[in-house]
């Protein structure tokens, strides 16, 4: 076969594997051909291509964001967006896709099949909120990344007596802020799921101020308070529906100044969560996810996605991925507020 391989969405540590495992494996195992489309979507929308072969693929195991670019472009806003993508395949003679990329990729990979077009799909997303799978690859390099600046967060707080606030990514989920938070000893955790109260926040502000330390409050960009308690920012739409979101760390400084009198910070970590070279274990998970994923085309078992569960990588269908997404459970959070304040 002649495949195409794409990676979707924001760029992620660990893409890299994936597009060597598929390329080694698929030209040196089953002798197939492979093609990259470039900057995610528009690759196929627009029949923007190049090469994929062993030698373009040697030496990227290390390297972060994704030798084929990538955008969010959402072909589905399109008008003939799907046929556009039908068109270039039969161009570039594309017998199916690899599709590499998170929720609204994998969204596209699902509308694509069922309008006949042979695709599999590779979980990616640093947020690790995606359905049907235990871990995503990039997840554990933004964590190890969020968890470092947390703990070098720490010094500065307690040198100058300031509340510090770190805002990770995180728009519907609280995955990162979870385990980076929890990780880091962070004195309190705002994530997505549980709307928070800021009067709560200052409480537990000020109960670690009397133990003569400074606090530290992790908070993902999508947390927001209980109804009418502060304004946050809002920016414009993504192609995808989705709020650009930002400032909730800096509103937050400004409630706890006021509220408390004490002096508070924000860090917003952003794109640095995303950047820079993956860790052993998004390696690993991405390099076997790329295996699988092979797997799954020379056997024309399309319409799946690779995944996690457990130690074990299985197939599940794009539906089931993309129905909703994995969020923090409530029993995840009470275990993290034992350390709140």
């Amino acid at each position: 076969m002649r495949i195409g391989v794409l990676t979707g969405g924001g760029d992620c540590p660990g893409l890299n594997a994936v597009i060597r495992a598929v390329v080694r494996k698929g030209m040196s195992e089953y002798g197939h051909e492979f093609i990259g489309f470039r900057d995610g979507w528009r690759g196929p929308l627009e029949g923007e291509t190049m090469p994929l072969d062993i030698t373009s693929v040697r030496g990227i195991l290390p390297r972060g964001g994704t030798i084929l670019g990538s955008s969010r472009t959402n072909p589905m806003k399109i008008d003939g967006g799907v046929e556009h993508i039908k068109d270039n395949l039969i161009t570039h003679g594309v017998d199916a896709l690899i599709a590499i990329g998170g929720e609204d990729t994998l969204g596209v990979a699902k509308q694509l099949y069922d309008r006949d077009v042979k695709v599999i799909g590779v979980p990616k997303t640093i947020d690790n909120d995606l359905n049907a799978t235990d871990y995503t690859f990039g997840f554990d390099t933004a964590v190890n990344i969020a968890m470092e600046a947390i703990d070098r967060l720490h010094t500065t707080a307690e040198s100058h007596h300031r509340a510090l606030i770190c805002e990770v990514m995180g728009r519907h989920a609280g995955w990162i802020a979870l385990h980076a938070g929890m990780a880091a000893g962070a004195n309190v955790i705002l994530i997505p799921e549980k709307p928070f109260d800021i009067e709560r926040v200052c409480e537990y502000v000020e109960s670690r101020f009397k133990t003569r330390y400074a606090p530290i409050i992790v908070v993902a960009e999508g947390a927001h308070p209980v109804e009418g308690q502060m304004a946050l920012q809002t920016g414009d739409l993504d192609a995808f529906g989705h709020v650009r979101l930002g400032g909730v760390g800096e509103t937050l400084a400004r409630e706890i100044e006021k509220r408390t009198g004490k002096e508070a910070r924000t860090t917003v970590l952003g794109h640095i969560q995303r950047g820079g070279t993956p860790t052993a274990f998004d390696r690993v998970l991405a390099t076997r996810f790329g295996l699988q994923a092979i797997d799954a085309a020379h056997e024309g078992d399309f319409g799946k996605m690779v995944a996690l569960r457990g130690t074990d990588i299985v197939r599940v269908p794009l539906a089931e991925a993309t129905a909703e997404l994995k969020t923090v459970p409530v029993s995840r959070y009470e275990e993290a507020e034992v350390f709140f304040g």
